[in-house]
Order: C-alpha cells, then sequence, then structure tokens
C-alpha cells in the first residue's frame, strides 16, 4: 500500500515518517500510520500535520469503539500525538510517484483474476538527477522571474523518446498543493497545438513549401488575429509555422476541409487523439490555435509521436513487476502497448524539419541547445493565462508550461520567455554525459553563446550540478536485469546450501556471489 512520501508499505513509512522500523512505533505513531491508508496523500504528516494528528485521533476512536483498548490506554496517546521526522529539505519527487502509483493501480487491475499476490515490487523509469534538475529549474525560473511576469504556478515533463517518463514536475510545492498539474490540470496549449493542424495538412497533400496567405479570416462571426495584429501575406507553411502565425492555421482548417472548416476541424481532431491527446476535444472555430484543454503529460505524449518518425508512444512510469518473491509479473518491453504508426513517415520528417525552423529560426529561439538539434513550439494563450514551450531532440521530449491555478493572467508572458528558457535548462542539463543521438534529417548545430537570460542565478545547493553524473546505458540496464535474472534463477534452482555447510563458508560463498555479481556489472559497465 502506498503511504505517502515514496513510502510503500508500513515499515518504509515508519522509516520514513518517524526513522524506526515498524516493530519500534508506539501507539500514537501506530495511529497515526493507520490513518495514512485511507488518503495518504491528504493524511501525510509531512504535507498536513494537523490533519495527520486528526485522523490519527478517529483511529484512536475506532480502536476503543470496537473494544480493543480503552480510553484510559488512548489517553496518553491523545495527549501527546505523534511528531514527524521533518523532511521539508527532503525532495521527494512525490508529484511522479502519485502518477507511478496511479498507473500501477491501473495495471493490477488488468492483472488475471487468479493472481492472489498483493504484494509487488515495481521498477519505474524514475531518473532522480534528472528529477532533481527538473525540480531547480522550475523552482529558480518561478523565484527569479514569477513576480515579474505575475506567474506562481509550473510544470514541467521530461521523457525518453520510447515513452519512459524521466521527471515530472506537478507544481512548485507538493507540500502546499499536492494537485498534479502535470496530469490533471487542462489547460489551453495555444498555439504548441498548431503542430496536429500542419501535420494534418501535410497528411492531406501540402508540403512544407507550399504557399499560403497570411490575411484576414472569418469563420462565422469569428476572426482570429495574429500576435502583433498585422499580416505579412504570402509565405511557406515552414515560414507560418517558425512566426506562429494565427490566420493560417485556421485557414489550414478550411483547406484540409476541402472548404468545410467543420471537416477540416474534425480530421484535425483525428490526428490529436491519434498522436496521444487523451481528453475531449470540442469542435468550435478556434480548435486550430490551441483553444481546447489539454494535459501536459498527454501533449509531451502526442509530441514524441515526430521524433519516433510517425509511430505513436505511451508515456509510462512502470518498467518491471515483481512479486515480493522476485518473480516477475509483467515488463513493459514484453507486455505494455507496442508503438505503432499514427503518422506517415514522410510526414514526421517534414514536421521536424519545420519545429526545428522554430527553434532555429523563430519564436521558440530560447530554447536553443548548444550542439544539439532541436524542435519545438511555442503556445501562448487569450490573455496570457498559459505559456508553453513543448520540445524534443534525439534523445528526450520535454514540455513546460507556467500560469496560475485561478486563471488569472500572466504579465505578458509567452511561450518563448520564461517556459522555453526553463526548457532550455532542462533539457541542457538531461543531454550532459550522455551519446547524443541526431534529430532525423537535421544536422548538429554548432555551438553558439545562449542568451544571457537563460543562465539563471541560483543560491547555494538550489541550482542541479554541473554536470549530470555519467549513466549506465538502455543496452547496459538490459544486461544487468538479465544478468540478475539468471542468478535469481540459479539461486532458485539450487536451492539453500545443506546445513552441514558452516556458517564461515556460507559467508565466503555470499561474499563470492557479491564479488561475482560486481565483477560482471563492472564489465557491463565498460562495454556499454
Amino acid at each position: 500500500a502506498y503511504m505517502g512520501g515514496g513510502a510503500f508499505g508500513v515499515d518504509a513509512a515508519a522509516r520514513y515518517y518517524f526513522n524506526k522500523s515498524a516493530r519500534d512505533v508506539d501507539l500514537p505513531e501506530a495511529a497515526m500510520l493507520a490513518g495514512l491508508f485511507k488518503a495518504p496523500t491528504k493524511y501525510s504528516p509531512n504535507v498536513n500535520l494537523p490533519a495527520a494528528r486528526a485522523r490519527a485521533n478517529v483511529v484512536l476512536d475506532n480502536l476503543v469503539e470496537s473494544g480493543f483498548m480503552t480510553e484510559g490506554q488512548v489517553f496518553g496517546a491523545r495527549r501527546h500525538p505523534a511528531s514527524p521526522v521533518d523532511r521539508r529539505d527532503d525532495q521527494a519527487p512525490n508529484y511522479y510517484l502519485d502518477w507511478a502509483f496511479d498507473q500501477m493501480k491501473k495495471l493490477v487491475d488488468t492483472f488475471p483474476k487468479s493472481m492472489t499476490e498483493r504484494v509487488f515490487v515495481v521498477r519505474t523509469t524514475l531518473d532522480p538527477a534528472l528529477q532533481k534538475a527538473a525540480d531547480a529549474s522550475v523552482e529558480s525560473s518561478l523565484r527569479q522571474y514569477g513576480r515579474e511576469y505575475h506567474a506562481n504556478q509550473a510544470a514541467a515533463v521530461l521523457m525518453d523518446i520510447d515513452g519512459s517518463v524521466r521527471a515530472m514536475v506537478g507544481g512548485r510545492d507538493y507540500g502546499a498543493s499536492q494537485f498534479n498539474r502535470a496530469t490533471d490540470s487542462l489547460r489551453q496549449p495555444g498555439s504548441s497545438f498548431k503542430p496536429y493542424v500542419y501535420a494534418t495538412a501535410l497528411e492531406h497533400g501540402l508540403k512544407p513549401s507550399s504557399i499560403v496567405v497570411d490575411g484576414p479570416i472569418c469563420i462565422g462571426n469569428w476572426c482570429p488575429h495574429n500576435y502583433g495584429r498585422s499580416y505579412h501575406g504570402a509565405m511557406t507553411l515552414i515560414q507560418a509555422l517558425t512566426h506562429s502565425i494565427n490566420t493560417i492555421a485556421v485557414r489550414l482548417s478550411v483547406i484540409i476541409g476541402n472548404g468545410n472548416a467543420k471537416l477540416g476541424r474534425a480530421k484535425i481532431i483525428k490526428t490529436a487523439h491519434d498522436m496521444g491527446i487523451h481528453t475531449p476535444l470540442p469542435d468550435t472555430p478556434s480548435l486550430p490555435i490551441g483553444a481546447d484543454g489539454v494535459e501536459l503529460i498527454d501533449h509531451v505524449g502526442a509530441y514524441a509521436t515526430f521524433p519516433n518518425l510517425g509511430m505513436k508512444v505511451m508515456p509510462h512510469a512502470v518498467l518491471e513487476v515483481r512479486t515480493g518473491t522476485g518473480k516477475l509479473i509483467w515488463r513493459w518491453d514484453r507486455d505494455g502497448p507496442k508503438p505503432h504508426r499514427v503518422l506517415p513517415l514522410h510526414v514526421a520528417q517534414d514536421m521536424i524539419k519545420m519545429m526545428n525552423s522554430v527553434v532555429e529560426n523563430g519564436t521558440g529561439r530560447r530554447a536553443r541547445l548548444d550542439g544539439i538539434a532541436a524542435s519545438g513550439k511555442t503556445g501562448t494563450t487569450n490573455a496570457y493565462r498559459d505559456a508553453w514551450f513543448m520540445g524534443y531532440t534525439g534523445n528526450f521530449v520535454c514540455g513546460v508550461w507556467f500560469g496560475n491555478d485561478d486563471y488569472t493572467s500572466t504579465n505578458r508572458m509567452t511561450g518563448g520567455s520564461l517556459p522555453a528558457m526553463t526548457w532550455h535548462n532542462i533539457m541542457a542539463y538531461a543531454h550532459e554525459g550522455i551519446e547524443i543521438k541526431p534529430l532525423p534529417g537535421i544536422p548538429a548545430p554548432k555551438e553558439r553563446q545562449q542568451p544571457a537570460a537563460v543562465a539563471f542565478k541560483t543560491k547555494p545547493g538550489g541550482a542541479p550540478p554541473a554536470r549530470r553524473p555519467v549513466m549506465l546505458s538502455k543496452r547496459g540496464s538490459e544486461i544487468l536485469s538479465h544478468l540478475e535474472r539468471m542468478m535469481d534463477e540459479a539461486n532458485r534452482a539450487l536451492g539453500p546450501l545443506p546445513a552441514t555447510v558452516s556458517a564461515d563458508k556460507q559467508k565466503q560463498a555470499s561474499k563470492k556471489s557479491d564479488a561475482l555479481a560486481s565483477t560482471l556489472e563492472g564489465r557491463a559497465f565498460e562495454r556499454n
């Protein structure tokens, strides 16, 4: 059972909240732990201590009413409630863990009814170093520029292009608000929705070099305007996306529908849903410029279709599930949904080039990475309520959102400002110490000096390390996992050592086994 703070099970929760084994907790602490089962996030003592103590008091009431204890026995626990260890300086990935736990609960529901196992060991996709860097980047942005832009919330999701979510920031402070803005918040994506429009247009015969006209257009009584409230006449599709021209996105909905804007929007909605947007997209004339709400996690997953050359992948947190005894019962690469084609290859290739132009020459220039090709799109909504930057490289997909929970306007924040700068910081760190994979069809850019605004000033201890720790490659991880499974199977086949073997010899055998495992792990790391 999940008990908050990244702790699964009573003993883990006891160690996390009270720094002791579950065997050693006293009555007030036991009552507080028992109260967590109902709602671990709501009643976590590190999140809301008064609520946790009130819930513990209810548990004590239940003990008395059920006859397990007398009022006299629980009197001391009421007068002296439990006090948890202060973990305010700890940076537990709570938003990520809440989402991963929800995914695991849904996964368990798919297991055979005959399975009676209720204790699982789960391996997730979380990268603690990337999570810390994402948290620090978001907090640094808000601390330095939040007041200037009148923005007090943000969210970010970073994942491998295969769908493995490596980091998730669901808000500025989990202790203040457990609402996950990365997975549960519906916000208008603004112009970051336009890649779905352009992909649909390319799929229906247009090309990046096709000429379209930036000029006044009205659908019924609604007439969209560009950001600068001016028009630029004839231009190519790639130029229109680079400079985020609103009128052309709307005009494309008419072209896609062969003169019928409603039919064109239906095709755009289908493309967005096929790529990974799961929320309903009401058919309104303003749909092509991002008027319908989406969830950040879906948006990031859908963008992954582009670097995967038209293949859809599913954002996921669970890699592997084992029973408490170590038996493998589910593995993502074996049992999870497989990538499948939702866009033609040439459409994905053209979109990568067009979106690379956004980063190199258009509204997303603050997101540019030294020596690493990137493609992406900015997004800004009406009255500056939401600001986005969505983008990808050959290694990662990342999405960043800034705004306010009460939907009040920011101070003219655009997707090309703070979101693009934060995206740059997260992605620059993510690419340290790894093999850089190219974007198909895009040459690696030369190293260049980033804008001064990108270099955040951070307080001591608040910034991520200058360089990311060297990580084991995916192939190396697979080799180690395979070796682990082989050794588990060998141990089960051999069974326990005979009772006639002395304790000293058993310890020597154990040390040799550990040494062998370490040697194999080291070789796997060196080769990969």
